[in-house]
This record gives structure tokens, sequence and C-alpha cells, in this order.
């Protein structure tokens, strides 16, 4: 049995027992806190709360801090006021109220008994402080987490300057795997280059909380960079440390702390957050020719706004900027002296830009079958693949078990050898798998295939491989603000069309 169950089936009967032994002291009968919405309606009544209150606890969100509140205000019946009581009973609710509810020297009070408490302004601060630091950090990992977009991978879906709700609901939070961590902040503290945020004493085990919906194809979706697990602390993420040892070799990026600095590991929950469309889920197959992206054989569908590069040939005469802008032309614009322009395009920009009359001709971009990327994965000169013709390859699915041997090992081999934690050798044509000999493997979880929107301008899949169902963070929901990092704030700063809308 998964050790998470156990624990949430011991945690909520200490908590239920808790509450039945309060019950009784309170001079309600013990069996009232088995009976769903009845036993908060008691609870109210003990600590003597308005009835308006049961309003907010079957409000989603919000009863999860009323909960909090009237965990205090039991407390107080039992005339625990210090700060450190109080924070115990709120973070350990299945510790302390067993003990209260079952010490013969803890006596329960009516609250109409007891006389009011003065409180210091500090008190007073620091408790409201406290109990925001604890509300926050509840909804931030359980429940959605605020996320910025901060480069062009998504365009024309997501911009950069986007503010975005990221649902942690959708597909079920994740309990941390690092749960001893600064507060607000992802992997390193406030005002350092490298200074950890986290502490490592305590480790976690992967676990998903049931969600409500399961990740489907065209999704996007917040996940935990798979390329992560090893970085540069002078370059973070913005490159990946194993294509820097595939070009300049491991032990030139160990030692060469002047160009990479330190080279360090981070647990999956502090890896950096990406943000990228999910093409393919767990048992699809995924190709692309000619930049048109196959689905078990069938053309996506629905897949965004997707932009990719053109070169655009015109008669001479420049195109006004002001056009480019009116057709929401905005990245890397280059032109030479010839009159041709290298853009990038949506489809909406691309049929919009057809129609300027000194437009003669534009011509996609697009490598050519069998261009090798030593980039691109698997990293193989045996696979000549690139970013507009690649595949097939198969996405690793929970269960399923596939014969494995040296001609397709290569696209499995960080799956089965870093995510799913097994020793995997592969020695004079024989693959090992913890020590023995190997011509199969069962996935022990679901990967995904993310692509970012802007084809050309996107690290993505085509680049690290598949995504584990362990680094999904949630479901990019709802924009809610969206600034334009070039413009000023009385110059089209706020792009008003963006605001409030949903993401698709």
């Amino acid at each position: 049995m998964n050790i998470y169950l156990i624990l949430s089936i011991l945690f909520s009967a200490a908590f239920v027992a808790g509450l039945w032994g309060i019950f009784v002291k309170a001079g309600e009968a013990g069996w009232k806190i088995l009976i769903p919405f009845y036993n908060l309606w008691i609870w109210l009544k003990i600590i003597k709360k308005p009835w308006w209150w049961y309003i907010f606890l079957i409000i989603p969100f919000i009863n999860v801090f009323v909960i909090l509140l009237m965990i205090v205000e039991i407390l107080k019946c039992f005339k625990k006021y210090g700060l450190l009581e109080q924070a115990l009973g709120v973070l350990f609710p299945f510790v302390y109220l067993p003990y209260l509810a079952w010490s013969p020297s803890e006596q329960y009070h009516d609250p109409s008994s007891l006389s009011p408490v003065k409180k210091t302004i500090v008190r007073e601060w620091v408790d409201a402080i406290i109990f925001a630091v604890i509300a926050a950090s509840i909804i931030r990992i359980f429940f959605f987490e605020a996320y910025t977009i901060p480069t062009s991978s998504m365009e024309k879906t997501l911009l950069v300057g986007d503010y975005l709700f990221v649902s942690k609901l959708s597909y079920g939070p994740k309990a941390p795997n690092t749960p001893l961590s600064f507060p607000f902040v992802h992997h390193t503290l406030p005002m350092t280059e490298s200074a950890k945020s986290y502490l490592e004493w305590i480790k976690l085990p992967y676990y998903r909380f049931p969600g409500y919906v399961s990740i489907k194809n065209m999704d996007v979706v917040v996940f935990n960079y798979p390329d992560g697990d090893t970085l540069s602390t002078r370059l973070q993420s913005n490159a990946s440390y194993y294509q820097l040892v595939r070009q300049y070799g491991r032990d030139f990026v160990w030692n060469n702390s002047q160009n990479f600095g330190d080279i360090i590991a981070r647990p999956v929950d502090k890896r950096e957050n990406f943000i990228k469309r999910c093409i393919g889920i767990a048992g699809d197959t995924i190709q692309i020719v000619d930049r048109k992206v196959l689905i078990n054989g069938k053309e996506e569908q629905n897949p965004g706004k997707r932009q990719f590069k053109y070169l655009v040939h015109t008669d001479g005469n420049p195109i006004n900027s002001r056009n480019l802008e009116r057709l929401d032309i905005t990245e890397n614009i280059a032109t030479d002296n010839n009159g041709t322009y290298e853009l990038t395009l949506s489809d909406a920009s691309l049929e919009g830009i057809k129609l300027f009359s000194n437009v003669k001709s534009i011509e996609p971009e697009i490598m050519p079958k069998g261009a090798w990327d030593p980039n691109i994965f698997p990293f193989d000169s045996t696979c000549r693949w690139n970013v507009d013709n690649f595949g097939p390859v198969w996405v690793p699915k929970a269960g399923v078990t596939i014969k494995i041997n040296p001609t397709n090992i290569m696209f499995y081999k960080r799956v089965i050898g870093v995510f799913e934690g097994n020793d995997l050798q592969v020695r004079d044509g024989r693959i090992y798998i913890n020590g023995k000999e190997a011509d199969s493997y069962t996935f022990k979880m679901n990967y995904y295939w993310m692509m970012g929107d802007n084809r050309h301008n996107s690290m993505d899949s085509r680049f690290w491989g598949f995504v584990p169902e362990d680094h999904v963070v949630g479901k990019a929901s709802f924009v809610w603000l969206s600034l334009d990092p070039d413009k000023t704030l009385f110059n089209g700063k706020i792009r008003w069309s963006k605001l409030l809308h949903f993401v698709k």
C-alpha cells in the first residue's frame, strides 16, 4: 500500500479521534463527528460561532481557512492562547487534538465562560502574519499557484509578461518532495544567486492526490524541467547541463567554474518550472514531418496559435513596422539588403502579410529530412532528426511492457535509469537493469511529450525527451494580467485584450 495512503488514513483517523473526544468533553455525543456535514454544524455549536460560518465551510478553497480558524477556536476552549500552542494545533491537528481530547489534565471550557484575552499589537501582527503564511502556503501547494511567462516559447497563445494561475487541483496536487523550505520562493533564497531555499533533511517520495481531470492532448501544462536534476549555477536552466556535457565534455564542464559555476543537483519539486503544450500523452506515437506534427498518424488538432519561421521576399520596399505590429508580428524581425525578411508568423499573421502589396513570395523555413541536429533527442546519429523532421517515437505508458534492445534503448535510457530509479547499463551489446540482463521493461509512470506553440523558438521535448508524470505541476488555467515588457505604462503597457481570459 502507498505510504501516503497509509499516512492519510492514520492522520485522518487521529484527527477524527481527537474531535470525538473533544465533542464528549463539550457535552456532545462523540459519534456525531462521523456524520458528514452534520459534524461541522456541531463543531460550530461547540465553539459558539454563528450559523452563517457554515456557508463558508461548503465553499471550496475558503473552507480550508475556516477549518483552520475552527481549530484555533477549539484550542481556545482549552485555554491554549500561546502562539506556539496554536501553531502546533494548526500544523499538527492529528497529534494535538487527540492529546487535548484524551489527556485527563486538559479541561474543556465553554467559550461563553472565557474572559477575553488581550493581545499586544506585536502579538496580533505575528498571529496575522503566521496565519497568512500558512494559508497562502496551503493554497500554493494544493490549490493554485501564480506563474509568469518568462520566454516566448508559447507565443502567441501566451506572451512574455502574461501573469496566470496554474491549477494544482486539475490533475491533482503533488505532495512536496522537500517540505522544509522557505515560503513563497521556488529553489533559491531571495537576494542570492545560488543559496538553496529548501532543506533536504526530509525527502518524501512522489505522491499525487486525486485530480478531477487527466492530462489530455493539447492541454497547456506547467511542469518541472526534466533536464533540471543537474545544472550549472552560472547558467541555471537557461542551458541544459546534459547538452553542455555533450558539447564540451564532462570534465571541462565540471572543472571550469569561471564559465559554469558549480554543478549542483535539485530534487524534482525544486527544478525550474516550464510551460508547454502537451502534444502527446502516454501511449501516443509522435512524429514530425516537414513541421506537421502527427499524433498516432494523424495531424494534431486545435494546437493553439502556432508560429513558424518564414522568409518573406519583398520587391525591395520595406515593410512598415506599424503594419507588422497590427498583425501582431513582434518577434525576431530580421532583414537583409535584398528586401528579404525572416519573420516568425502565426497562421493568422501569415494570411495577413500575404496581402501586402510589396510582398512577392513567402517561403517556409524547414530543415530537410535527414539533416541531423545533434542537440535533438535522442542525440544519436542513427536518428538523423531535427526540429522539423522527427520521429516516430512512442511515449511510455505506466504498466506497458516493451522489448528493449541496443537499437531502441537510447529512447528510454533516461526514463529507466533516472526517472524510474534503476541501475541501467549497456555492455557488449547487452542491457542490464539492476545487475540482471534484460530484454524487456515495464514502465512505472506515465510520460508526456511537450512542445511550445512557437515551434522554431522553443526548447521542449524535441531537445530533452519525455516529461514524467511526477514532474507535472498543474494546468495553466487563467490569465489575470498581461504586461508588455517593451512598452511604458502610458503607451500600451497593459494588454487589455489578454486580461481575464482562460488559457486554451
